[in-house]
């Protein structure tokens, strides 16, 4: 039976790195809860409802959220997971659901290899990096012993007995080849089949991370090249029409019809062999303001649409790689979330319920 697997964000605790960037008890709700509609309609802030402003030390939150995960057809949480040179950050939940074996709801890791930088609102060129990712034969080594533990866990997911791995940004990998034949040398010295490598493309969309030594690929969605302009910024002619006739005055905001997003995923299939990862919805005000990227008219049809049309894309690949993710279960400050919210209610949930089955 396939599965529905969602990417899941732990960002939602403070620690000590976002208090010196971003200020004493910084989580991703601070973001969230100032967010403020742009236009007319414009659906923020969005709010959280069955779980509220959650903490996840708190390990009541993480054991609701596996079961309403359960409960609505989920098989499995992609956490995110930073690692920099041996630091690891946002770690306090997965360190926790590890040495506490609970909730017991399987996982997987999906590696965020990106530096992270901040960025000043209104002056997106001027920037600061606060810590950079860097690569080394040393530090592939010290991070496949750091996955070894999990890689065991019997909750991780695997295929065909390989643990299932993440890479967000594959080809930002000096020696992608490498970096897997050392996680392989490591795993095997543990008694672990070598990894199941799985790279994004949502950067690359014409290049095959199997090319560099991945065996699959994800079809990681939203896919910004299907959004006309995506990459000027302020005003253009288009722009403003575009806006204009979804009746949004501000001419610069990067405003796009859901269901035509939709649409577009759907008629420009990426053509090389990926998981599909169709999105819940688009919109980052919460974290960019007036410089947003936002899918306006989300809706709960044109989402399960897009679960039907994945589940139809992977139902002739071998069965253990029938596989779907869904981004994401809970990415608030960009308008991303399976989550229950005060517009929505649980009816993105009810869409995976109604495509996925109940597995309760």
């Amino acid at each position: 039976m396939p599965k529905a697997l969602a990417i899941y964000l732990p960002q939602y605790h403070p620690v000590p790195e976002n208090d010196a960037w971003w200020g004493k008890g910084f989580t991703e709700w601070t973001n969230v809860s100032a967010a403020r509609p742009l236009f007319k309609g414009h659906y923020q802030p969005q709010l959280p409802t069955d779980n509220g402003y959650y903490d996840l030390r708190v390990p009541e939150t993480r054991e609701a959220q596996a079961q309403m995960a359960r409960e609505y057809g989920i098989d499995g949480f992609c956490y995110y997971h930073y690692w920099f040179s041996g630091k690891r950050l946002l770690h306090q939940p997965i360190d926790e659901v590890l040495a506490s074996g609970k909730p017991d709801f399987p996982f997987c890791y999906f590696w965020a290899n990106e530096s992270w930088s901040r960025r000043w609102e209104g002056k997106e060129q001027e920037s600061v990096k606060l810590i950079e990712q860097k690569y080394s034969d040393e530090d592939h080594r010290a991070h496949a012993e750091w996955l070894v533990s999990s890689f065991k866990d019997e909750r991780y997911i695997k295929i065909n007995g390989r643990p299932l791995f993440l890479v967000y940004k594959p080809f930002d990998l000096p020696d992608a080849p490498r970096m897997i034949a050392i996680f392989e040398e490591v795993c095997r010295e543990n008694g672990i089949p070598k990894p199941y490598f799985v790279g994004s493309n949502s950067h690359d969309p014409d290049k095959n991370p199997a090319d560099i030594g991945f065996d699959c690929a994800i079809h990681f969605q939203t896919r910004h090249n299907l959004l006309s302009e995506f990459w000027i910024d302020g005003f253009t002619p288009k722009r403003m029409i575009r806006n204009l006739m979804q009746g949004i005055l501000n001419p610069t905001l990067k405003v796009y019809d859901y269901k035509q997003y939709k649409e577009r995923a759907r008629i420009h299939k990426i053509r090389y062999k990926g998981f599909p990862c169709p999105m819940v919805g688009f919109d980052n005000t919460a974290r960019k303001g007036k410089n947003a990227v936002i899918l306006a008219n989300q809706n709960v049809e044109d989402f399960k649409a897009s679960l039907v049309d994945a589940l139809n894309d992977v139902k002739d690949f071998p069965e253990e790689e029938q596989i779907v993710f869904v981004n994401s279960w809970n990415e608030w400050a960009e308008g991303n979330h399976l989550e229950p919210c005060v517009k929505f209610g649980r009816d993105f949930l009810k869409a995976v319920q109604e495509v996925f089955g109940n597995k309760s």
